[in-house]
């Protein structure tokens, strides 16, 4: 298997961690060689959170270069956009619709852009785009968008469902547990 190289992009504070963590118990499960880095930019500020997962028979480093992510998920459409660059040609973006306005917007120093994910598919960007955060809070918390982004990635890919439980299971408290299922549950589209 040739290694394939996932980014999760958000903001401080949105479970950016919790999904990786999930993420990679996930693969470790299927004895696959998994390497988790993280990146804070001011993250218990609202900045950037960037985790790294890349996996495979043998993996050597955990950073993703530019042009070698298979998926970029994503909390947050600026976001998003910001590590496009990032990308496969093939590569896909999974994202939240949510919009968090970063420092600049918040003392009116900017605006937010407008139309983040039509302006990504028209620079042909293979854009997956839906409001994890109305079906979080659906499923009774909008801190659960990062196991609706879960669910949703795992469209992408062969692990059984009953794998993505035990994941979750291992990765979220038990008092927790109904709550994150119905999420991903949601974000797959069950």
């Amino acid at each position: 298997m040739n290694t394939k190289n996932i980014m999760i992009v958000g903001v401080g504070g949105q479970g950016s961690l919790l999904a990786s963590k999930l993420l990679g118990r996930l693969l470790i499960t299927r004895g696959l060689d998994v390497k988790v880095s993280e990146v804070h930019g001011m993250s218990q500020r609202g900045g950037s959170v960037v985790t790294y997962v890349r996996f495979g028979e043998k993996v050597y480093s955990p950073i993703v270069d530019k042009g070698q992510a298979d998926f970029i998920v994503s909390f947050e459409l600026l976001e998003a956009a910001r590590y496009t660059e990032y990308l496969k040609p093939q590569g896909k973006v999974i994202a939240s619709l949510q919009q968090i306005n970063p420092m600049p917007v918040i003392t009116g120093a900017a605006e937010y852009p407008s139309g983040l994910a039509e302006r990504m598919k028209s620079a042909g960007i293979d854009i997956d785009a839906f409001d994890a955060l109305s079906l979080a809070e659906q499923a009774g918390s909008a801190k659960a968008v990062n196991i609706v982004l879960m669910g949703r990635l795992s469209r992408y890919f062969d692990f059984t469902l009953e794998e993505w439980m035990e994941a979750i299971a291992h990765s979220v408290p038990e008092r927790f547990l109904a709550m994150n299922q119905k999420a991903f549950a949601l974000g797959r589209g069950e």
